[in-house]
């Protein structure tokens, strides 16, 4: 069988990085590999696939920048190019991004079977990018791999039991590869080592396009800099870019953003996480770590569950007082939500037997 891999941006390729390792023991499956360019400089790219020894891409197509709908046109017209050369048996895309969604509706349209991996995620905001793209994708897949029961029950909510497709719960590839690259994570480059500080991220469209909502979080942030613990912010550079534009002053101590396993060390020592990211969320309970979500909705609905994941609106005493109040709390994962590190080799068995 011959597999056509999409991918494009960074949580793509640590989910990638383990299930290739997975395909690549299986005789009778071949992959090809297409980074769509959606996150581009060596930062954002080029050190996952050093670091998480992913095999070099097949098609590199260096796309990104933009609207959405201008994004995903141009990857469909290039991916469109590469599968009929290919000519593949099966596709296989993660998560919720525009290569993605670009990657799935060029198969449909050739006919060739769709595998998504992170199938049912719902975070019921349709205005994330995120949430068309992942709906959109589990509409037209064949196989839908699930990370958690949460999924699963959504798709069938949705009337996916009474469709020609595959719904299979094989658990969350993110903790396959926390588990596996754990015991290679090295500090970031001239990072001061010290615990207990606060590790946060910032990119969603949601939080940074919007000027109250970025001010307030920053806000939050300077003050528990300055007044609880330090603030640890790989600062993406979209992110960056708007904090300059709006002339917000950003007291952090903010690094370039880093590879994984600079951000497992990170995750590791850290003594708080609070992000927007998706995935961010569960490394940071893969790593036993409460997490502060500053969004109004999540998909990680389990973690919500457990009382380790605080979903906290764009308000300044708010997210302050999440903090204080869950700084330095050890978390645990006996519940085994997301599978127990075992996804991969699932999804590869799946393949092969398919």
């Amino acid at each position: 069988m011959k597999i056509f891999t999409i991918i494009g941006a960074r949580p793509q390729f640590i989910k990638a990085s383990v299930v290739s390792m997975a395909i690549a023991k299986h005789a009778a499956l071949e992959e090809i590999i297409l980074h769509t360019g959606q996150h581009f400089d060596a930062n954002m790219s080029d050190i996952f696939f050093e670091q998480l020894v992913i095999p070099p891409p097949n098609y590199q197509l260096g796309i990104h920048g933009g609207s959405h709908g201008e994004m995903t046109g141009r990857m469909m017209i290039e991916i469109e190019q590469a599968m009929l050369k290919e000519k593949p048996d099966l596709i296989l895309v993660y998560g919720d991004t525009n290569s993605t969604l670009a990657g799935a509706l060029v198969a449909v349209k050739l006919h060739i079977p769709v595998a998504h991996i992170e199938a049912g995620l719902r975070s019921y905001n349709m205005r994330m990018p995120e949430e068309v793209n992942r709906i959109l994708t589990d509409q037209v897949s064949d196989i839908l791999f699930c990370p958690t029961q949460t999924a699963v029950d959504n798709l069938y909510r949705e009337g996916f039991s009474n469709k020609p497709v595959k719904v299979i719960n094989v658990g969350d590839v993110m903790q396959d590869s926390a588990l596996y690259f754990a015991r290679v994570a090295t500090p970031p480059k001239d990072f001061t080592s010290y615990r207990g500080f606060v590790l946060a991220t910032l990119h969603r469209a949601e939080n940074t396009d919007n000027l109250d909502r970025l001010s307030a979080i920053i806000t939050a942030l300077n003050t528990v800099h300055t007044t609880v613990v330090p603030v640890i912010m790989p600062l993406h550079p979209r992110t960056r870019s708007f904090i300059e534009k709006v002339g917000i002053k950003l007291e952090v101590h903010s690094i370039e953003p880093v590879g994984y396993l600079e951000m497992i060390w990170l995750l590791q020592r850290a003594g708080l996480v609070l992000t927007d990211s998706g995935g961010l969320q569960k490394e940071a309970f893969f790593f036993n770590k409460a997490c502060v979500t500053v969004r109004d909705q999540t998909e990680w609905v389990e973690l919500v569950d457990l009382g380790v994941n605080l979903l906290v609106s764009a308000n300044k005493e708010s997210i302050v007082d999440a903090v204080n109040t869950h700084l330095n709390r050890l978390v645990n994962d006996s519940a085994q939500v997301y599978g127990g590190g075992l996804a991969a080799s699932r999804i590869a068995q799946h393949l092969a037997n398919a």
